[in-house]
């Protein structure tokens, strides 16, 4: 389980072919030196298991599911990515629930910039769209924020310089892909509606 508050930005030290899958090696000093291995990192936003720390880098495998369900299939050596490790018992929960489990993928449509303050449009498949509302949370590549405006196939975030400046999310581009999560207890809210249609 985790947050959405990205811990720190990591660098994509190799991206190694292990047929059917990857193994990703990250490089970021201070989390590498607290990190052992079955440790789990979220890796822009996807919950990953650390399976080797070698000094300032951090090893993980990732297999077709992953590689072709997220974002992670086009990394490449020198991408950056946003790093939270799994929360403790007794952690603040400074964003909101984070599972770690990607619900797919968005695109970046629009991106309106304000000085130091940036608006974001995603594109997002419109299945998602029933699990977000206005004022609700979402993890984007990771990243705990609150939706601003959502339709049926896109919505809207607002992104404070601080934010901008120290995610993956600074530096996005129109056309960029994002992985999405959406708010675990919408998931159970719809569940619970779908099931009084179901035959008894």
């Amino acid at each position: 389980m985790f947050s959405g508050i990205v811990e720190a930005l990591g660098t994509v030290a190799a991206v190694i072919s292990e047929p059917p899958g990857v193994r990703l090696v990250v490089r970021e000093p201070r989390i590498a030196a607290e990190t052992k291995v079955a440790d789990s990192i979220a890796v822009n936003g996807c919950c990953l298991t650390v399976i080797a720390v070698d000094g300032d880098t951090f090893a993980f495998q990732a297999g077709p599911e992953t590689l072709s369900r997220t974002n992670l299939g086009d990394l490449k050596e020198g991408s950056r990515v946003n790093l939270e490790r799994s929360l403790k018992i007794g952690d603040r929960l400074g964003g909101h629930f984070v599972t770690g489990h990607i619900d797919d993928v968005g695109y970046l449509i629009q991106r309106e910039d304000f000085g130091e303050w940036s608006r974001f449009w995603f594109k997002i498949p419109r299945r998602l769209a029933r699990q977000m509302a206005p004022k609700g949370s979402i993890a984007v590549d990771g990243v705990s924020l609150t939706i601003v405006d959502s339709e049926p196939e896109r919505f809207s975030v607002a992104l404070i310089p601080y934010t901008l400046a120290v995610t993956t999310l600074g530096p996005m581009k129109v056309g960029d892909k994002v992985n999405l999560e959406t708010d675990i207890l919408a998931k159970y809210v719809e569940r619970q509606l779908e099931a009084k249609t179901w035959p008894v």
